[in-house]
């Protein structure tokens, strides 16, 4: 096989457009091989979209959305970089039934996931969906056992996995062990308040699963990861010292908080900890991990304001072996298409599974100890008390 590089770059430049078909080798765009509906098309939704025909092995064939607003701003974005119309379902059976489409990624609120999941299953299609794939342990459990009896890919959308710096901090953990036996990990979140939404419905514990489910299950997927154990006590404290103090949406008053601390243990010994805070002018994310050979911390920093982003790994090793300091960088095209690139790494593993090739996305049971992470922090938050997991793990463990 010849080993050209063919790269998005090439294939997407408007500088070749003056190309005909004919005259296209390196500038040759892989024919889509998969048809894809999007279910759900608000902010994550679109970003779906885009991603999915970035990646190029599929394209999206339909959408089904039950705001008319929201499905005529995405079929407008999507026409400004895709070369088919959409179909546009009056259904969530049609989207899902269609036999035209090989897979489905379902982008709607938390709240929604169990009963979208449940008609969407009816057909047997591959399904991506969003994270966090419940906001509740009843549904969390639900799911599980839906996945058990589930003869094709359910994949968790916890794409923060595929952010390059964790990547490269997976590896140097998991894999390399440049820290020998992991004992310590930390990870931070500092950002802006919560964006809107169709609804509110993240403003609203009921709808979202409270702040340390809906935001934090990513950090809590990459705490388990690196942690390669089970969650056994959570301790939390937070509050709501800034944003939405007097924010109420049809008579309810939002009740999530917006800053909080979290302490994990782990049954092998790990101790991890989370600290999360919602009114940041600056977007700043870090994990630090130390074992009895060395530290590592990873971080990426993003100012809205100029629009600069700074990501990086210290890895320290003393006398262990050598340490360094990098940058890992997707490319740009990959980088701006959603969550620094990590959308994009979702979505290639995403197709790898459905072509029955390796893949390394995040599974039900993944996505369900994320969230028995988030639920139990928002529990301990209420009681003020440590929330032992037992009983939680009891019930996953029974409809595994």
């Amino acid at each position: 096989m010849s080993k050209e590089i063919r790269s998005r770059f090439f294939a997407n430049n408007p500088r070749f457009k003056f190309l005909e078909n004919k005259d296209k080798y390196l500038f040759t765009k892989e024919k889509p091989q998969l048809k894809f509906n999007v279910i759900g098309t608000g902010t994550i939704g679109q970003e779906h979209m885009f991603v999915t025909t970035l990646e190029g092995r599929a394209s999206i064939h339909g959408i089904y959305d039950q705001q008319a607003l929201s499905i005529a701003t995405a079929q407008k974005e999507y026409a400004k970089y895709a070369g088919n119309e959409l179909v546009v379902y009056d259904s969530l059976i049609a989207a899902c039934s269609d036999a035209e489409v090989d897979a489905l990624i379902i982008c709607t609120p938390n709240y929604t996931h169990i009963d979208i999941l449940k008609v969407a299953v009816r057909f047997g299609k591959p399904i991506l969906l969003e994270k966090p794939m419940a906001s509740t342990l009843e549904d969390a459990i639900e799911i599980t056992r839906i996945a058990r009896n589930y003869d094709t890919v359910l994949q968790i959308g916890l794409q923060y996995r595929y952010k390059s710096m964790y990547v490269e901090a997976l590896h140097e953990a998991l894999e390399r062990h440049s820290l020998g036996d992991v004992k310590f990990i930390n990870m931070l979140e500092h950002r802006p308040p919560f964006l809107d939404k169709v609804g509110q419905w993240n403003k609203l514990s009921k709808f979202s699963g409270g702040t340390l489910v809906e935001k934090c299950c990513h950090y809590f997927d990459l705490i388990n990861l690196i942690a390669q154990s089970v969650p056994s006590q959570v301790y939390a404290t937070g509050s709501a010292a800034v944003n939405f103090r007097d924010f109420e949406y049809d008579g309810a008053p939002s009740d999530i908080v917006d800053n909080a601390f979290v302490t994990i243990k782990y049954e092998n010994g790990i101790r991890a900890g989370f600290n999360i805070n919602m009114f940041s002018p600056l977007f700043h994310e870090e994990l630090t991990v130390c074992g009895d050979e060395g530290r590592l911390v990873a971080f990426e920093k993003f100012d809205f304001f100029h629009r600069t982003t700074d990501i990086g790994i210290e890895l320290h090793r003393g006398d262990n072996g050598s340490s360094k300091v990098i940058n890992p960088r997707y490319s740009s095209d990959v980088e701006t298409s959603g969550h620094h690139g990590s959308t994009y790494y979702e979505h290639e593993a995403f197709v790898n599974a459905i072509l029955g090739q390796e893949s390394v996305a995040a599974n039900v049971e993944q996505g369900f100890m994320s969230v028995l992470v988030g639920l139990a922090a928002e529990a301990s938050l209420k009681s003020g008390q440590p929330v032992d997991t037992a009983p939680m793990l009891a019930q996953f463990y029974a409809n595994r």
